[in-house]
């Protein structure tokens, strides 16, 4: 009686977990159901699954290492932006690869909560960041390229330990606990930087770490908002043909504001999935 109590709750533990799961977008096909999809057993899939997640992991890396090596030459954060731009804006626009992997159901994501996800950062990434100049010298790009960089190196290396085994205790430790850090430092100090240059390698790098890639982003967005005022840039006023307009001036705004309703539910999502992942309890999906 007790062995059928045992299994019945861990059934149930199972389902609500599963149903709870975080949009991951590049991971695993372990305890999948007989429904699903055979893409899911190929070996062809699998070994694309594993290069697309160690190629993800290196170019992360790499940009890192990028960051390093702007303050290492010019001791400023001025010069970041340039520096990893070009590794940047390769490495988060294939990332855009994983809502396909999602619909093609290689991972068991979903479609529309993993494209929200990736093409937020992808506008970040070249809607902002790409076109508006004056964001680029600001301290702003260090913090959130410096915070996506630490999570994402994290993430893919989970990721490909997942699909190729087993995830050693200390990346699956560091894939909620990153997070959660950044995340819980950022909501309670959330002000502007002033000072545009550090001299200390040490210092510049966990002061922008210890900001989340939301507060990077939110004062990324900010600082390029009077730029966008100012040109007009991707903005269609009337009269025109096609009579319709578009301020990009107001709808950076309204993607700042987008990101109210987000951030309690990301919170206390990342509280509930590090609990899962660290007792060990959580299912082996993503």
């Amino acid at each position: 009686m007790s062995a059928r109590v045992l299994n019945t709750s861990a059934r149930f533990t199972f389902t609500v977990c599963k149903y709870h799961v975080t949009a991951d977008m590049a991971t695993t096909r372990r305890n999948k159901s007989p429904a699903q999809s055979s893409e899911e057993d190929s070996p062809v899939t699998l070994a694309y699954l594993v290069a697309y997640n160690v190629l993800q992991m290196l170019g992360w890396s790499a940009i890192l290492l990028s960051i390093v090596s702007c303050f290492i030459q010019t001791g400023s954060i001025t010069q970041v932006y340039k520096f990893v731009s070009p590794l940047l804006n390769v490495f988060q626009t294939a990332a855009v690869l994983e809502i396909l992997h999602c619909a093609c159901g290689f991972v068991r994501s979903g479609v529309m909560l993993t494209a929200l996800q990736v093409f937020s950062r992808v506008f970040i990434t070249w809607g902002v960041a790409y076109s508006l100049k004056s964001v680029q010298l600001g301290p702003s790009v260090l913090m959130f390229v410096g915070a996506w960089s630490i999570t994402e190196v994290i993430r893919y290396a989970f990721y490909f330990f997942n699909l190729v085994g087993n995830v050693p205790y200390p990346i699956k430790w560091c894939r909620q606990e990153i997070d959660l850090i950044i995340v819980t430092i950022s909501a309670l100090k959330i002000h502007s930087f002033t000072h545009p240059s550090i001299h200390s390698f040490i210092h510049s790098f966990f002061h922008s770490f210890i900001h989340s890639f939301l507060l990077g982003e939110l004062l990324t967005v900010i600082n390029g908002l009077d730029e966008a005022k100012r040109t007009q840039i991707y903005s269609y006023s009337l009269p025109n043909a096609l009579n319709v307009s578009f301020n990009f001036y107001y709808f950076l705004i309204f993607f700042m504001l987008s990101y109210i309703p987000v951030f309690p539910q990301l919170y206390t999502h990342m509280l509930a999935q590090r609990k899962k992942i660290i007792s060990g309890d959580r299912p082996k999906t993503d």
